[in-house]
C-alpha cells in the first residue's frame, strides 16, 4: 500500500501537467471521484481476471498475481475443471517507478459454443476457480456495449445493469480505466470489472486515456494498456494490438485505433482495406465498427479534433463501400444516435452512428449539444448508461440504449436495425 500511495502522490503532478493530452477544455457537470477497489487476498491468488475471444472457438483468460506463479488454467465442463489444463506465458511491465504484478496470459481452446466452462488459474493453494459462457457460433447473440467506462459510482451502476442483461459479449470503444498515469489505478479497474470480465468476453480497443504518454520521461504510448489487454490483433492478420477483427456468431467485428496511425499510406488503412475485402456476408452477414473518437458529433464536446475529423476523411469511404451496419464510438461523454449517413448527408448505405461514452467516467457528462439539432442526429442525450445489440438472425437487430435514472436502467432509446446484407438496394 505505501508503494501504491508513493505512485499515486507522484503521478498527480504529472496528471497536472500531461493530462491535456488525455481531456480537452470544456464545461463538464463536476467530476465524481475514482474509486479504488484494493487488493484484500493473498498475494500469490488471482486477480483482475478477464477473458476475450480469440479464433471463433478459443478464449484468452488473462490474469495478475503479485508473485510469481504458474501461467496455468485447468478447464473443463464441469465444476471441477480438471479435464484439460494449458501453460501460457507471464510478463510484466515498468511505468517511472512502478511495476507491475505477474501478468498471465494463455489460450484455451477449442471450445464449444455457448457452454459454461469452469477454469482454475494457477497451482494449488494459490489457485482460484471461475466459470465463463462460451459465445453462440449462429445466431442471435447479444452485445452490451458501453464506452468510457471509468471507476466511479456510475461506473459501479452501470456494471450491475449490464451484469443483468443476460449478455453474450461485451464491447467497448475505448477509454477503460481513467488511470491516467497513475498505475494502481489500472489494477484497481481490474479488480473492479472482475465479477463481469471473467465470466463473459471482454473486447475493447484504445482511447485517448490509454495513450500515457509522456514526452521525454515515458515515450511509449499505451504501454499499460497493451500489456493488459491482450487482444486477438494476431489472428486477424493486425501487426497491432490498437486494431483487429473478429468473427463472433453471424457477426464480423472491426476493432480501430483512433490514436494509431490512419492516413491512406499507414499500416491501419491497409489493414483494414484488407480485413474488410475478406468479409464473407453469407457467413457474417452484419458487419460493426468500433472506434474512440466519433466521426458524426453534435455535441459541444470533442469538436474539431484530428482523431475525428482525419480519421473520417481517410477511411469513410472504406466503410461505406463494404456496407458497415453500424459503428460505435465513445469519447463523447453522451449519447447520440444518427441515422444511415455518409459524407455528412443521410444516406440509406450508409453506416448507423451511435456515441456510447457515457458508462461512467470520472469527467462528468457533456451536456452541451449544438443548436439546433442536425438533421441526421436522431437522439442525444447527455446520461450515463450502457447499449444492448441484439443481432436476431441475418436481417433484423434491434438496438437499445439504457440510460442511468437514479441508479435504474431505464429504456430511452429503440431503433430496430436491416442489414445490408438482406437489403438489395444497397448491393454492389
Amino acid at each position: 500500500m505505501l508503494v501504491q500511495r508513493m505512485c499515486m502522490l507522484g503521478f498527480l503532478l504529472i496528471v497536472g501537467i500531461f493530462e491535456l493530452d488525455a481531456v480537452y477544455g470544456y464545461n463538464r457537470p463536476p467530476p465524481r471521484q475514482n474509486l479504488f477497489i484494493p487488493n484484500l487476498d493473498h498475494s500469490d491468488l488471482p486477480q483482475q481476471v478477464h477473458i476475450s475471444q480469440v479464433g471463433e472457438n478459443k478464449m484468452r483468460i488473462s490474469w495478475i498475481t503479485d508473485s510469481p506463479t504458474s501461467p496455468k488454467v485447468s478447464y473443463g465442463p464441469s465444476p471441477s475443471a480438471n479435464a484439460l489444463s494449458v501453460t501460457g506465458t507471464t510478463s510484466s511491465y515498468r511505468y517511472l517507478f512502478y511495476k507491475s504484478g505477474e501478468i498471465h496470459d494463455v489460450v484455451i481452446g477449442p471450445l464449444n459454443p455457448n457452454t459454461v466452462y469452469y477454469y482454475r488459474l494457477g497451482d494449488p493453494p494459490s489457485s482460484l476457480t471461475y466459470n465463463f459462457k462460451t459465445p453462440p457460433s449462429q445466431l442471435p447473440i447479444k452485445f452490451a456495449v458501453v464506452g468510457d467506462l471509468g471507476q466511479t459510482d456510475w461506473t459501479t451502476s452501470t456494471l450491475q445493469h449490464v451484469a443483468k442483461s443476460n449478455y453474450d459479449m461485451l464491447i467497448l470503444p475505448g477509454d477503460l480505466s481513467y488511470a491516467d498515469f497513475i498505475q494502481p489505478l489500472w489494477d484497481s479497474f481490474g479488480r473492479l470489472v472482475e465479477p463481469l470480465a471473467s465470466q463473459r468476453p471482454w473486447m475493447v480497443t484504445q482511447g485517448n486515456h490509454e495513450k500515457e504518454k509522456i514526452p521525454l520521461v515515458h515515450s511509449e504510448p499505451f504501454t499499460a494498456y497493451n500489456a493488459r489487454w491482450h487482444m486477438p490483433f494476431e489472428e486477424s492478420g493486425s501487426d497491432s494490438n490498437l486494431y483487429y477483427s473478429f468473427n463472433v456468431a453471424g457477426v464480423h467485428v472491426i476493432m480501430l485505433g483512433s490514436y494509431a496511425k490512419f492516413q491512406p499510406s499507414s499500416p491501419q488503412y491497409n489493414w483494414l482495406k484488407s480485413d474488410l475485402q475478406k468479409v464473407n456476408r453469407g457467413k457474417t452477414p452484419w458487419v460493426l465498427v468500433l472506434i474512440h473518437a466519433p466521426w458524426y458529433n453534435s455535441n459541444t464536446a470533442h469538436q474539431g479534433e484530428p482523431e475525428s475529423l482525419e480519421m473520417k476523411a481517410s477511411m469513410e469511404d472504406l466503410l461505406f463501400q463494404a456496407r458497415v451496419d453500424v459503428v460505435f464510438a465513445g469519447h463523447v461523454h453522451a449519447y447520440e444516435r444518427f441515422t444511415r449517413v455518409y459524407k455528412d448527408k443521410a444516406n440509406n448505405c450508409g453506416p448507423v452512428h451511435i456515441t456510447i461514452g457515457d458508462g461512467g467516467n470520472r469527467e462528468g457528462l457533456a451536456n452541451k449539444y449544438i443548436d439546433p439539432k442536425p438533421a441526421i442526429s436522431m437522439f442525444r442525450e447527455a446520461s450515463f448508461g450502457h447499449g444492448i445489440l441484439e443481432v436476431f438472425n441475418a436481417s433484423h437487430a434491434r438496438w437499445t440504449w439504457h440510460k442511468n435514472d437514479n441508479d435504474e436502467a431505464v429504456v430511452s432509446d429503440t431503433i430496430w436495425l436491416t442489414s445490408f446484407s438482406s437489403n438489395p438496394s444497397c448491393k454492389q
